[in-house]
């Protein structure tokens, strides 16, 4: 990723786990005795959170014992999810420290530490040999990748033949010129957004087929709506994704349901194949 630096520095610095802890103990939560289900309204850090997670894992033809890759994994909690739900093993990735370095102790909390590995990399340069997944995914992680060609191509590189690749992503809409500063990026630095359109190109180009996209900005416009009216009454929860927004969380949102309505995004969910060979 173009100065992966300053992108890993925007998502998470300092000590994440100890905001994530703080915050358990805050909301009730025995951290002895915490379970995926109780971390899945922080440890799902993208947008719409734990539901495009289920949302996305419903599509997904996962079984038991096979091996899955999580391309920019943050602090991990899809990969439990998944590894959970469906009794695979994920390897999780991603080029912020403090999130790995969270995700590996949230991990070991609840006892996946057999299911779920999780280490920094960059999703350019997968640091894996070639066809070793039966899966992989990616969730809104391509909004801060400036080449998605050599991304999707090591994603194909890794997967075996016949392999699923999906991914989730606010795309650029018709209008363009999106509202800042948004999850992804404070203040466009580091955002490299493209229509669906191209991103379906690029998956193409890297040897994907069989490649269905999936409108579903109405889905994350409905959450962002939802989540401004919580904030407005005061209601947001002791235990939320908002902790690790920062200071910005209520403005970030704004603009990212903003941007929806005025066509200036695209959230899209799309989902292809590699080849069987």
């Amino acid at each position: 990723m173009a100065d992966a630096r300053l992108i890993s520095e925007h998502w998470g610095a300092g000590d994440v786990f100890s905001k994530i802890y703080a915050a358990m103990l805050e909301a009730g939560i025995d951290p002895s005795r915490v379970t995926v289900d109780q971390l899945a309204p922080v440890d799902h850090f993208h947008a719409r959170g734990f539901p495009a997670t289920r949302d996305l894992a419903d599509a997904l033809p996962i079984g038991e014992d096979e091996r899955i890759l999580d391309i920019g994994c943050g602090v991990g909690g899809p990969a439990r999810y998944l590894a959970q739900r469906f009794g695979c093993r994920v390897d999780g990735i991603d080029i912020t420290a403090p999130f790995v370095e969270a995700a590996n102790k949230l991990t070991d909390l609840v006892g996946l530490e057999d299911r779920v590995t999780i280490q920094i990399a960059d999703g350019q340069s997968l640091p894996f040999v070639d066809a070793q997944f039966d899966g992989g995914y990616s969730q809104h992680v391509t909004m801060n990748v400036a080449d998605r060609d050599r991304f999707f191509a090591e994603a194909f590189r890794v997967l075996k033949p016949g392999a699923f690749f999906a991914l989730t992503e606010h795309g650029l809409g018709p209008t363009g010129d999106p509202h800042h500063p948004v999850p992804w990026s404070q203040d466009g630095a580091g955002a490299f957004l493209v229509p669906p359109s191209e991103t379906v190109q690029s998956l193409s180009k890297a040897g994907f087929s069989r490649i269905g996209v999936t409108d579903t900005g109405q889905d994350y416009l409905d959450a962002y709506r939802s989540a401004i009216a919580a904030a407005g009454r005061g209601e947001l929860p002791a235990f939320g994704v908002h902790i690790l927004l920062g200071e910005t969380a209520d403005e970030k949102v704004r603009n990212a349901a903003r941007n929806i309505e005025e066509h200036r995004t695209h959230p899209v969910q799309i989902i292809c194949r590699k080849p069987a060979a």
